[in-house]
């Protein structure tokens, strides 16, 4: 059995802390895997490998969120070009559906206290 020494999510984070965007990948299924997992969704296979992303990719779906309390905000679907999909929000995005098929990158806003993360957004590529 494999022996763990720090567990997906904590590995995660850590590389949040790193400034990097992480994901995993399975050898065997020659696939990207997010979010971290101790085994392959794919056919069950650990161990995984840590990949570094490029944090270039495309919105999926594009929607803005209207809060209860607050100002709305962009909630997008991002495909990274490593191939995996995570959520996020696009800064300076309105959420309309022209929007979709967009590039963007990724960047992180700092963490607001000490026992926060740095969150990982993306902004236009292309766009300073």
């Amino acid at each position: 059995m494999n022996t763990i020494e720090r567990s997906p999510l904590r590995r995660w984070q850590d590389h949040l802390r790193a400034g990097e965007l992480a994901y995993q990948f399975s050898p065997d299924a020659g696939r990207a895997v997010f979010y971290p997992r101790l085994a392959c969704p794919f056919g069950g296979v650990a161990p995984l490998e840590w990949r570094i992303s490029g944090g270039l990719g495309t919105v999926y779906s594009i929607s803005c969120v209207h809060p209860a309390k607050g100002d709305p905000y962009p909630v997008a679907l991002i495909d990274l070009d490593e191939g995996f999909r995570m959520m996020s929000t696009v800064e300076g995005a309105s959420g309309d559906p022209a929007e979709i098929g967009r590039r963007v990158r990724v960047t992180f806003r700092p963490a607001e206290s000490v026992d926060d993360l740095p969150l990982p957004v993306f902004v236009w590529e292309g766009v300073q």
